[in-house]
């Protein structure tokens, strides 16, 4: 049951008579749909619905929320909240005694919470506070997510620069398409019901070590002959997260392209568990 303190997150408490509807009204996810036990995806977006925030939530009190972000985000996430608070009973606090711990496999400890953004024989969870032996280091963490396509601003993407389907948000519930009106949320929708998302993320594998340091949202490290396909983030020896034009993997696969980084030949596969294919070319086609 390996498990570890994530010092770079905060939470962030949203309590009051209105918080659930104050945060249904504001983010991305059905705040009214979060059980017990679960810490679900989600973000708050700008108006033309790219990720401005995006962090963990999950139910506190009957009338509260807990919010798990980057902890380099925490005042302005508090700012923007306060923005549109305007007479609703509700505020924010910083829990600032509470670490985040992320654990996987064996027997979860008490309170621990499914972390949703996986599925559900990876075992992963989320605890706040102590009751969990601390024994794993951040490579492993970081190789879990990886592995199972998990991506989070600042290592993997820059905020306001990404749309949620980019981050596979339209697929581990991070999205609600069926809730009322949230910020962003006519641009999103209109993704959706069209099917035009192109950058999807995936991970990415090669023969020997990738290059230990890079750019982050930088799109020059991954290609497709001379033309780029994508970006490389978070990464763990041979393999890594990327975000890539799903039509340009496609068309690079289907006419035979060497796909490269640093002219070292790697492969591409988009996470099992979102259902994607890069085989139509088509980011919105369930693999067969």
């Amino acid at each position: 049951m390996p498990a570890l303190t994530l010092p770079d997150r905060n939470i962030v408490q949203v309590d009051g008579a209105d918080a659930g509807h104050f945060l249904q009204n504001l983010i991305t996810a059905n705040v009214d749909a979060v059980k017990p036990g679960e810490v679900q995806p989600t973000a708050l977006l700008t108006p033309q619905g790219k990720i401005l925030f995006d962090f963990l939530i999950s139910k506190s009190t009957d009338s509260g929320y807990l919010c798990d972000i980057r902890a380099d985000l925490t005042a302005d996430f508090i700012r923007r909240l306060t923005l549109y608070k305007l007479r609703a009973a509700v505020t924010f606090q910083t829990v600032t005694e509470t670490p985040v711990i992320a654990g996987w496999g064996g027997n979860a400890p008490h309170g621990a919470l499914r972390d949703l953004r996986f599925p559900e024989d990876a075992l992963v969870w989320r605890l706040y506070g102590s009751g969990s032996i601390l024994d794993a280091e951040r490579s492993a963490w970081d190789a879990i997510r990886v592995v199972h396509g998990v991506a989070e601003s600042g290592s993997d993407f820059a905020l306001s620069d990404v749309f949620p389907h980019d981050v596979l948000m339209d697929k581990n519930g991070g999205v609600d398409f069926k809730k009322g009106c949230y910020v962003g949320q006519e641009v999103v929708s209109r993704m959706q019901h069209r099917g035009t998302a192109r950058r999807r993320v995936a991970t990415l594998t090669a023969e020997t070590d990738l290059p230990a340091t890079h750019e982050p949202g930088t799109e020059l490290n991954i290609r497709a002959g001379d033309k780029p396909v994508g970006n490389l983030g978070t990464i763990t020896g041979q393999s890594a997260l990327a975000i890539v034009r799903t039509d340009r993997v496609a068309d690079a696969l289907a006419q035979d392209i060497p796909l490269t980084v640093e002219g070292m030949p790697v492969t591409l596969t988009l996470p099992g568990w979102a259902g994607l294919s890069f085989k139509s070319g088509d980011p919105n086609t369930p693999d067969a």
